[in-house]
């Protein structure tokens, strides 16, 4: 238990290069290919590291200052994925819960329940997570490790159904993304476009990236209208220009790094990933498999940056509106892109439609994390790692969670209202994304 602790403490950048080198050595991939795939990987997972945490120190004192002009009183402070998920290993789930969920994995490969090899154990802190809370909420160990396994379970099917959005839209082959906020909030996306499709006029506005370069010209360059972004989160800032030319100028070099520093990844990946495919394809007769990978990897996409910049002034917004809120969206902001990239590729680059269920995610998020401030709170004292006791804290990103609230729901009711309107909602994004993803399964094989 000491040596996985000791591991999940590298951080993903280094815990992930050696779960991909040891894997590739496993499928029969020579030593020095493998070591050279994994350093890859590790540079762009660093890369991606600067960037977001660039983006962070830019972007958080823009959405407090942002939050002060808009006279927000909100009192709960949003940790975010970076407060979240130190707090969530620090849980006595976290040390089963890496093999739980590689024992799952496995379980759901060979009954032929997924295509998904994950590698990504990083991540593994969302089903943590879920097994956390809800053994916080009910005191029963097992309800924890089931949360574990039924997370699991969803997002490894998430892997599945999306993976033709990765492949046809992201332009990644063989890649699945199965973990985090892009995977259970795409099933929102779902219905939103869904809805939108049954909408005459509505279901012909298309506001794709190529559609806007053209009318825009230069104006439509990513990098041009993150700058403009960078200068209206200035002003709602309330920066004086030269603060305000400087996040602009900043919030572009962001929209233009992102898609450089995720190359690294899929060289390393790409090899290794086709070995292991061709071995487990020979193992299990001819079975297509896909490779389990962090979200960041779509955060290079330009509709993905621009929406997720937007989304940055509009959830500040959105948190006003949310009745009986208590969150000020802080820790999270920077990295909305990570709430929406899936339902990017739902929407096909619309920007429309994304703002659209980008506008009804964060409503429901906001509305579930603040249903869970008094269990994220007490996980946080549980573990010893909140510094005021007199505290209360939440997360957009898991804490807002509709898998792990209406999971936890259900051993610990507290929100009959909720749960129903929730749960409802949420069976229909399910059941639309599995009719979805058996409709284009039939497309593409034909």
């Amino acid at each position: 238990m000491e040596f996985l602790q000791y591991i999940i403490d590298l951080g993903t950048a280094v815990m992930l290069p050696l779960v991909i080198f040891v894997i590739a050595l496993l499928f029969g991939v020579k030593i020095g290919k493998a070591f050279y795939s994994a350093i890859s990987i590790g540079i762009g997972f660093i890369g991606i590291g600067i960037i977001v945490d660039f983006m962070n120190a830019q972007i958080g004192p823009a959405a407090q200052a942002m939050a002060e002009n808009f006279g927000l009183t909100l009192t709960v402070i949003d940790l975010g994925w970076p407060g979240m998920s130190p707090i969530t290993w620090a849980s006595s789930i976290a040390l089963v819960a890496i093999p739980i969920a590689v024992l799952v994995n496995i379980v759901m490969l060979v009954l032929k329940m997924t295509r998904v090899v994950n590698v990504d154990i990083w991540n593994v802190w969302h089903m943590t997570f879920t097994g956390a809370i809800a053994y916080v909420a009910t005191g029963n160990y097992w309800i924890g490790i089931l949360g574990v396994i039924v997370h699991a379970m969803i997002a490894y099917k998430f892997g599945d159904w999306f993976c033709y959005d990765t492949d046809e839209y992201f332009g990644l082959e063989g890649i699945a993304v199965p973990h985090g906020t892009s995977a259970y909030m795409a099933p929102i996306a779902v219905i939103v476009d869904t809805i939108i499709e049954k909408i005459p006029g509505l279901n012909n506005i298309n506001l794709d990236h190529e559609k806007i370069e053209k009318r825009l010209g230069v104006f439509g360059q990513p990098v041009v209208v993150a700058l403009f972004l960078g200068l209206i989160i200035g002003i709602l800032a309330g920066y004086d220009v030269k603060n305000i030319l400087q996040l602009a100028i900043k919030v572009a070099a962001v929209i233009s790094l992102l898609p450089k520093v995720i190359k690294p990844v899929m060289e390393g990946l790409l090899p290794i990933s086709e070995v292991v495919k061709a071995k487990l394809q020979a193992r299990f007769k001819g079975a297509d498999f896909l490779i389990g990978l962090d979200p960041a990897i779509l955060l290079g996409d330009p509709v993905v940056v621009s929406a997720g910049l937007i989304f940055i002034p509009l959830t500040i917004i959105i948190a006003l509106i949310v009745p009986g809120n208590e969150v000020m969206p802080f820790g999270d902001l920077a990295t909305i892109g990570f709430f929406i990239a899936m339902g990017v590729a739902v929407h096909k680059g619309n920007l429309f439609r994304t703002l659209i269920s980008g506008i009804v995610i964060m409503f429901m998020t906001i509305w579930i994390a603040n249903q869970s401030i008094g269990l994220t709170t007490k996980l946080a004292e549980t573990t010893g790692t909140l510094s005021d006791s007199a505290s209360r804290v939440a997360a957009l990103d898991q804490g807002g969670s509709p898998v792990t609230y209406i999971f936890t729901q259900l051993f610990n009711m507290t929100n009959l209202i909720g749960f129903v309107i929730i749960g409802i909602i949420y069976a229909i994004g399910l059941y639309l994304t599995w009719t979805r993803y058996k409709k284009m399964e039939k497309e593409n094989v034909a």
